[in-house]
């Protein structure tokens, strides 16, 4: 199996179109990453987290997301390959490096390869226990600036919420970027900063997490990322305590090849 088979039609949006499009965009097409193009040349990759990176930064501050550009936040984490590199390569580039790769001929963008692809068309073997990393987490009463920091330092899209030892919730880059959106948007310029400084976890985080268990099948997990679109999963033990998280990056970065 080469990338030819498994790579998908990237969204596409143009370098000079503003950030509140791309998140538009993105609720569209249900997706946290969109391909960054100028006069039809690849130009990078605009993610979740880039957009919620630029939109809590203090230096544009008062600025509306329909007033910053694309080319604000866009990232060069992505690599080029063939379209007839095999599967099992393309899995050791991103086992590698971090970002997507891109199926290109010459000039021409033929599609993309992100770790979703690579789940929906891969078999994995194993427990959740066995791919799960430690879990950083946040508290409900945590200012959302320091869980964007966290993200940022950690290079991590989400993260699991816990009050008195408990799962309570889950926050996320997309719920930030949202946030920061709607801050800037409604909120006047001379109050943004405090409205930012003064936002918690538990405004915008996401209740009735999905989890599964150490021992719970890595398919299952699978199965439960690609069927809700989830980035990430928290693991618990038989006595319901959070002991580890699982990405779809944790999953390819252990997945045997060949």
């Amino acid at each position: 199996m080469n990338v030819c088979d498994i790579m998908v039609k990237p969204v596409r949006i143009e370098k000079s179109e503003n950030l509140s499009h791309a998140l538009d965009l993105m609720e569209k097409h249900d997706t946290r990453r969109l391909m960054v193009t100028s006069n039809g040349k690849l130009r990078g990759v605009l993610t979740m987290r880039d957009i919620a990176r630029t939109l809590g930064t203090s230096r544009k501050s008062g600025l509306p997301a329909s007033s910053l550009h694309v080319a604000t936040a866009v990232s060069d984490a992505y690599t080029v390959v063939p379209p007839d590199m095999s599967v099992d390569d393309a899995i050791s580039i991103l086992q590698e490096r971090s970002g997507i790769l891109f199926a290109l001929d010459g000039d021409k963008i033929l599609g993309w390869i992100t770790p979703e692809e690579v789940l929906q068309t891969q078999t994995v073997f194993g427990f959740a226990a066995e791919f799960m990393s430690r879990p950083i987490t946040a508290a409900p009463g945590d200012r959302v600036v320091h869980v964007r920091r966290m993200m940022m330092d950690y290079d991590i899209g989400r993260l699991p919420v816990v009050e008195d030892y408990q799962l309570v919730g889950i926050i996320t880059e997309k719920d930030i970027a949202k946030a920061m959106r709607a801050i800037r948007d409604l909120v006047t310029a001379n109050q943004q900063d405090n409205r930012v400084k003064n936002l918690l976890t538990v405004d915008i985080m996401s209740r009735g997490v999905k989890t599964v268990r150490t021992n719970s099948n890595i398919t299952e997990v699978v199965n439960l990322m690609i069927r809700y679109g989830y980035g990430g999963i928290p693991v618990l033990n038989l006595d319901d305590d959070l002991v580890g998280f699982i990405t779809r990056r944790d999953i390819i970065a252990k997945m045997q090849t060949g």
